[in-house]
């Protein structure tokens, strides 16, 4: 069990949004999505892309480089790369499927706090 470290405010994160924020040297995204709070990697597991200039759509936040989407609640990949073809498949098999890293998150006050 880890250490819960206060990562925002709560007046900071309106419902349905999403914002970076740093914690201890790690770049993480705080969502709140029907008045819960979520924390994922802000790094696409496939090559690095910002999450956080992705597109937040329910649960779903989409990779802004190659379309990969991941459940915020877990990480857990709901699509691998968008696309499709002989390029796209081929792509898709050398590089398989992986979750970004989630993070428990609890509301002490007015601040959100994250485990570490």
């Amino acid at each position: 069990m880890g250490t819960y470290v206060k990562a925002a405010n709560t007046s900071e994160i309106e419902n349905g949004s999403k914002k970076k924020v740093n914690v201890q040297g790690q770049e993480i995204i705080l969502a709140k999505v029907g008045g819960n709070y979520y924390a994922i990697d802000n790094r696409c597991p496939h090559m690095g892309a910002e999450l956080s200039e992705g597109k937040l759509e329910g649960l779903v936040i989409t990779c802004p480089r190659h379309g990969s989407q991941f459940d915020i609640t877990d990480g857990h990949n709901v699509r691998w790369m968008k696309g499709s073809g002989l390029m796209s498949a081929a792509l898709k098999a050398i590089s398989s499927s992986k979750p970004v890293k989630s993070y428990k998150v609890k509301v002490e006050g007015d601040s959100v706090m994250v485990e570490l």
